[in-house]
């Protein structure tokens, strides 16, 4: 079942964690392809100076401060493109980043690999779009272990913002 915009209305780390297991769906080619959604990381709102929506909006970070469900991708270092899903309510600048899926980890492997890039910056994560997140029905009723660990890559941050363990890591399903 794919995930409606309600799951993504919640709050960001609540839907971060709530990720894990769930499947981040590609068609591509006239194929689907289902992947099991492995870590994330949570970015959530303007006081975390981790976030692109620290010191507000800008044309780059505006889908984080749209609705949720939305993808909000952007392109680093030159070279990697970014997937993020926006959460949280319309205004209140929140997105989790997929950073890996099953047998892809790294969040510009996993976007290169599935060919995601700025076109889906701003759109819906829907059918129509050919990326989107649907629950996994083999895992529903499963314990899951997860590990909690700072984010990445986000010294510039500051102690405080970048040592938060709001990242998340799929380590067993039991």
């Amino acid at each position: 079942m794919i995930l409606k915009k309600e799951f993504f209305e919640r709050p960001t780390l609540v839907v971060a964690k709530d990720l894990l297991g769930k499947y981040l769906v590609r068609r591509f080619n006239g194929e689907i392809n289902r992947f099991i959604v492995t870590e994330v990381e949570a970015y959530d709102g303007f006081k975390d100076k981790a976030s692109h929506a620290s010191r507000g909006m800008t044309k780059r970070n505006a889908p984080m401060f749209g609705k949720a469900g939305y993808w909000y991708v952007y392109f680093t270092y030159g070279m990697h493109y970014m997937l993020n899903i926006v959460t949280g309510p319309q205004n209140y600048p929140a997105a989790v980043l997929i950073r890996a899926i099953e047998s892809i980890n790294g969040p510009g492997r996993l976007t290169k690999q599935l060919k995601i890039d700025k076109k889906f910056n701003g759109k819906i994560a829907a059918i129509k779009t050919s990326l989107w997140l649907e629950s996994n029905s083999k895992i529903e009723n499963c314990k899951l272990k997860i590990k909690n660990l700072p984010r990445i890559g986000v010294n510039y941050a500051g102690p405080v913002w970048s040592q938060k363990k709001w990242r998340f890591k799929l380590t067993e399903i039991a």
